[in-house]
């Protein structure tokens, strides 16, 4: 969590960049990301001379090369800790016309998330307002891994809050309700197909961390967790070298981050490869046919990007891997021929586990679509039994424009550190998600279809060929349930009914008297 101090220096090193002339935010926080990379080049190289100093032996690893770059400046001006204290116009120079040519032609060609760094251009206007930034930057305790990974994100609300791009920005607490639910194992290889700015990928991370401990300790489990457990796409670069240093600073070494346009490219190489997908796919707009990779057009023939993602997550997931990932409502009820496709094959050939209906205010301001959370197994032979719904209503932050928090922030999101009230509950579904979501196969079948989550058996959805998945098709009111009880039922009722307002009649009197 962000303290107030650093939540200072963070605003402050943002007004900056819009007072020195940089306002569009997504390029504040692309030049950021930059600084931040050329600073932890620095840091690497720190680490690895202070093990050759312990060792008494020679550097295994030098990022920065003994002798000069093609311009004659040696190497070693290169770095943070030495231009950091240069003048500003001399800072300026250094780094245009040297740290960036370096980081482009030297250092992108050595791994896949320094490969994003190869179009990396120096965009900060002038040399006050580089020298500002630097030096801000510079003092921003970020020594461990939590507080990088916190003030990274931190920047990246700021894209959200300023109005643009917010698009690539889920809310972290329902990335986290999703990672709770999915429960990420140490070795599972997870994907998103829409990255972003790899927020799914960071939270089954961090669930992973919190835990699963023992990854660290096992050799064959940690380098997993550092080279193969997270694979992210997007074809956007900006998004890529952003993406992929919110994943180095929240402590994944090398996660595959790749350029790769998800529903255009052929997928082969990629097809039944992940145990875990998680994804807010983009789901405003279609593709020509043309466009489209061949084998999702073999899996349902269609232009909906919605529909092609499900159909490429299905491509991507092995046997036995499962999916928690966000739809439009309509998927759920379209009642065009490839939206019943897709949901009679979700609910025939494989196992569909849940429908969660979201709030429609969950992406405001800049969204109000209403959407939930399919949750599903791919398992080519069926396997769906009952369906787990949950009407959720409140996701503990305000559906208008303004998404304040309602609740204190111990009693925020999934997990929350505090107890909550039933009033809370009314501003909070998230942890009764999770709680109910565990008695899916237990209890939850018992619950009537008045209640906030039940379970409607397969047959009920295959019965009209529609598969709708709407939870609304199946929730009843009060009344429709005593409509269909049987007399005897009503009665039964009733009289229970009349001997709880006896007994409570009873209780009221021992107080009174």
């Amino acid at each position: 969590m962000i303290v107030g101090e650093i939540r200072s220096q963070i605003n402050s090193i943002w007004d900056d960049f819009w007072a020195g002339g940089l306002s569009n935010p997504l390029a504040v926080m692309e030049q950021i990301t930059y600084l931040l990379f050329i600073k932890r080049l620095d840091e690497l190289q720190l680490v690895e001379e202070a093990k050759a100093s312990q060792l008494k032996a020679p550097i295994e690893r030098r990022i920065f090369p003994q002798g000069n770059d093609p311009r004659g400046v040696p190497y070693e001006r290169l770095r943070w800790k030495n231009f950091k204290t240069d003048e500003p116009r001399e800072m300026f120079r250094v780094v245009d016309e040297h740290v960036f040519p370096f980081i482009r032609d030297k250092v992108a060609a050595e791994g896949a998330v320094a490969a994003h760094m190869r179009e990396a251009r120096f965009g900060i206007p002038t040399p006050a307002l580089l020298a500002k930034v630097v030096d801000k930057l510079d003092r921003v305790p970020m020594a461990g891994r939590d507080t990088k990974g916190d003030v990274y994100e931190y920047m990246l609300g700021k894209i959200a809050t300023a109005g643009q791009n917010g698009q690539f920005r889920t809310p972290r607490h329902i990335i986290a309700l999703m990672v709770e639910l999915m429960e990420p194992t140490p070795k599972d290889t997870i994907c998103d197909p829409a990255a972003g700015t790899c927020g799914f990928l960071i939270a089954a991370a961090e669930y992973l961390r919190a835990h699963n401990p023992e990854i660290f300790r096992d050799p064959a489990l940690r380098k997993h967790f550092h080279e193969a457990a997270f694979h992210g796409f997007d074809f956007d670069p900006t998004m890529l070298r952003i993406g992929s240093m919110n994943m180095i600073l929240h402590g994944v070494e090398n996660p595959t981050i790749v350029a790769r346009d998800s529903l255009s490219e052929d997928i082969a190489g990629e097809k039944d490869r992940y145990s875990l997908i998680l994804a807010n796919p983009p789901f405003a707009g279609s593709l020509d046919y043309e466009q489209t990779a061949k084998d999702l057009q073999q899996v349902v023939k269609t232009k909906k990007t919605e529909l092609l993602f499900l159909a490429l997550f299905l491509r991507l997931l092995k046997v036995g891997g499962r999916a928690a990932v966000i739809v439009p409502d309509g998927v759920l009820f379209g009642s065009s021929t490839a939206h019943k496709a897709l949901r009679r094959m979700l609910v025939e050939d494989h196992k569909l586990d849940a429908v969660i209906s979201l709030p429609s205010g969950v992406f405001r301001p800049y969204a109000g679509v209403s959407t939930a959370i399919l949750c599903f197994t791919k398992t080519g032979v069926g396997g769906t039994d009952n369906v787990w719904f949950y009407d959720l209503k409140a996701d503990g932050w305000s559906l208008d424009d303004k998404r304040q928090p309602l609740l204190s922030e111990d009693k925020l999101g999934p997990t929350p550190e505090a107890d909550l009230t039933a009033a809370d509950h009314d501003k909070n579904n998230l942890p009764d998600v999770v709680e109910r979501w565990e008695e899916r196969d237990r209890a939850e079948r018992d619950r009537p279809r008045t209640a906030q989550s039940f379970c409607v058996p397969k047959s009920d959805i295959a019965k009209d060929g529609a598969y709708d998945l709407s939870v609304n098709r199946y929730k009843e009111t009060a009344h429709e349930e005593v409509r269909h009880q049987n007399p005897a039922e009503i009665i039964a009722s009733l009289k229970v009914l009349e001997r709880e307002i006896a007994e409570g009649l009873a209780k009221l009197e021992e107080m009174v008297g």
